[in-house]
């Protein structure tokens, strides 16, 4: 991967074996990257990217504008989501292993005092992936039969640019842990998205025309879940 500067602007470019240039903006702070054909000249990227100049802005202004929490340090009363709602941490001395239970308004974390940071974050954080494959079976045996796929393999991850990924060839899609803090219908929308592509493989017409059939609100939803709290 290479870089452009274009007035204040940089351009991470990666070249691959493909047919047209794809831009994409980045979550949180609005990196700009161009996945480009291995034979399109960077001054060929650089026009490109002036004229999409405009769009460019207004996707780095609504990162910029978005609701951003402090780092987590996970003590007591810091402010976690579960599932799009707003939880208050509660840690609570237990002398065995840890475990985290849903209160009301309370996420209580029950680990031993001398956990620390680093561990408290680690137990959360196996809590949320616990919490999204809970989650992902159903919403597979709901929506295979409709859409007429089968993902062979599925998984959790953390991602830092994509919501979600699919291998077509292995028909295997990852889920970014972090939607185990958005809506339900936030992930839906990123599952059934990822699922479309073992039908359309890229983002053509056809692609959006399927996701219309399938979840007629989707951008709506697609909104939500990028304007979210990060």
């Amino acid at each position: 991967m290479n870089q452009l500067l274009i007035g204040d602007l940089t351009v991470d470019i990666v070249r691959k074996s493909i047919k047209n240039l794809h831009l994409g903006v980045y979550p949180p702070d609005g990196r700009v990257r161009v996945a480009t054909p291995l034979s399109v000249t960077d001054d060929s990227v650089r026009l490109f990217v002036i004229a999409k100049m405009p769009w460019i802005r207004r996707q780095q202004s609504k990162f910029a504008d978005q609701a951003r929490q402090t780092d987590r340090i996970y003590v007591r009363r810091e402010s976690h989501y579960v599932w799009g709602q707003r939880y208050l941490l509660n840690t609570i001395d237990h002398m065995a292993s840890p475990r985290i239970e849903l209160r009301g308004t309370r996420l209580d974390l029950y680990a031993r005092p001398n956990l620390g940071e680093a561990g408290r974050r680690r137990v959360l954080t196996a809590w949320y992936r616990e919490q999204l494959k809970d989650r992902l079976p159903d919403l597979l045996s709901k929506w295979e039969p409709i859409m007429g796929v089968t993902v062979t393999e599925w998984g959790v991850k953390q991602m830092k640019t994509k919501w979600g990924t699919c291998n077509v060839d292995a028909g295997r899609i990852w889920l970014n842990l972090e939607l185990a803090k958005k809506p339900l219908p936030c992930l839906e929308y990123v599952v059934v998205h990822e699922m479309t592509h073992l039908l359309e493989r890229n983002h053509t017409p056809r692609f959006r025309a399927l996701l219309d059939e399938f979840i007629p609100n989707w951008r709506t939803v697609r909104e939500e879940l990028n304007t979210f709290i990060l």
